[in-house]
């Protein structure tokens, strides 16, 4: 399936086919347009930026590498291709053809899952729109930036669902998407972890292995949505992902690695002297985004999350890969409890225990991340590991939001938290250092001294690559 770049709005979804649909997306346009110019990478209209744009929605060859102007970038609306004479796989539709028009008894909920997923796009955009101006290297500007322009399309892809099947309410929404920003005190983002502002590198690369991995995991969930437009516009958004994933693992392993070296060089743990990153610091960085994204999947138990899944609206991870009945009726699930003081395990009905089984299997591959973090530290045998901190520690939804707990799991008190708080996440110290730590290298093959150079540049491209050109 080719996507058109002959019309307005690339895409292949026959928009030429639908002009109410046509002009209700172009009207859309400028104002997503100017919501770009002030919000999005700063100072970054005049560059000429090697990007990759989607070019078909077909697993080989979907994409094409050249330099764009990043003013210039053509955003789109991409949906992968139908699967012939797909059923729904879970709830209590399972075996039914999936709906390809709207359910209308389900549109408040599909709604609000098309919202939630699709404002979470624009505000990691907001998030990062100063870090240009910081760059460690061109290679990593250039990850920057496409990192940005999928997230905008991936806005584009929830747009169109609300405009296409949504009617006013869909229309509404889609402007309420550009309405809200990032920290604003008045309209805020939806979710909380989407408000912080991701001012410095450590941060981006934390966020785009820990916030785009829990986005993985909604996206699998959504994909497998019984709504198949809804499905195959996840499917898509799942290819991109994938990249801003990568972003972030190999950015955390190249500051590990660099950190690691510079341990070996002047045989001590501080490096900040000598222009690293302490492996300290990095585990304050790993607590607080990883704990900022269990929160994202919700509560242990809930109505919702049951809802959605016997609705046949949001799946699990790979359900179609579990062994069970794909109903839940009486099935149970373990989940974490707060008991007399201590954390205990009990068993929960599996259907209100959606959430906490989608959490399990993101802490497993987040740990697998980790794991190979800890493979450079033993290379260089360094005796410091790096580890995902406990659920209960710093949760603010859920049964653990009411109690303090420590990274290794132990449960403490108020005073006992506020006392320790700063040994397990960053401070405003912490904050100042990195600011004065990074400083913008933009010369090509060069990196700044706090991280390692990639193993390997861009589609074929050497390292040093001018993947960034100003004018």
């Amino acid at each position: 399936m080719g996507i058109d770049y002959n019309q307005k709005i690339p895409n292949n979804v026959d928009l030429a086919g639908d002009r109410r649909l046509q002009r209700a997306l172009e009207k859309w346009l400028p104002a997503y347009l100017d919501w770009w110019q002030e919000l999005g990478p700063a100072r970054s209209s005049g560059m000429d930026v090697y990007l990759r744009t989607a070019v078909s929605v077909e697993p080989g060859g979907w994409a094409h590498y050249d330099f764009v102007r990043m003013q210039d970038y053509r955003w789109g609306i991409f949906l992968a291709p139908p699967v012939p004479e797909r059923r729904i796989g879970f709830g209590m539709h399972k075996g039914e053809p999936v709906w390809n028009e709207l359910p209308g008894e389900y549109r408040a909920e599909l709604r609000r899952l098309i919202v939630t997923q699709g404002d979470t796009e624009p505000a990691s955009v907001e998030q990062q729109r100063f870090l240009g101006a910081t760059c460690p290297s061109l290679y990593d500007l250039r990850n920057l930036f496409q990192v940005n322009v999928e997230e905008g399309r991936h806005l584009w892809a929830m747009v169109y669902l609300l405009q296409a099947y949504f009617g006013r309410d869909g229309r509404e929404e889609a402007d309420g998407l550009l309405a809200r920003h990032a920290g604003d005190p008045d309209r805020p983002r939806i979710l909380e972890a989407f408000n912080e502002r991701t001012e410095n590198w450590l941060s981006f690369f934390m966020f785009t292995f820990f916030q785009d991995r829990d986005g993985k995991f909604q996206l699998a969930a959504l994909a497998e949505s019984g709504f198949d437009p809804l499905s195959r516009t996840c499917r898509f958004m799942l290819t991109e992902e994938a990249h801003h994933m990568f972003v972030g693992e190999s950015g955390i392993m190249r500051i590990v690695q660099r950190t690691a070296e510079l341990m070996g060089e002047h045989n001590t743990d501080d490096v900040s002297s000598f222009g690293g990153i302490p492996l300290a610091l990095v585990q304050k960085f790993i607590n607080l985004h990883y704990s900022i994204c269990l929160d994202l999947f919700g509560s242990e138990k809930s109505t919702n999350a049951a809802n959605y899944y016997s609705m046949g609206l949001k799946g699990r991870f790979e359900e179609s890969k579990i062994d069970d009945d794909h109903v839940l009726t009486d099935a149970v699930y373990e989940i974490p409890e707060i008991r007399d003081g201590r954390v205990i395990v009990a068993e929960a009905p599996a259907l209100t225990s959606i959430n906490e089984r989608l959490r399990v299997s993101y802490r497993q591959d987040s740990q697998r991340g980790i794991d190979r973090f800890n493979k450079v530290l033993r290379a260089h045998d360094i005796g410091f590991e790096l580890r995902l901190p406990d659920a209960v520690f710093h949760r603010n939804v859920g049964g653990c939001a009411d109690i303090h707990g420590t990274p290794t799991g132990a449960l403490i008190d108020a005073e006992t938290w506020q006392r320790r708080r700063d040994e397990w996440l960053p401070t405003q110290a912490d904050f100042a250092f990195l600011r004065a730590l990074m400083q913008p290298v933009t010369e090509p093959g060069k990196m700044a001294g706090w991280i390692a150079p990639p193993k390997r540049g861009i589609h074929g491209k050497a390292v040093d690559f001018d993947y960034v050109q100003f004018h």
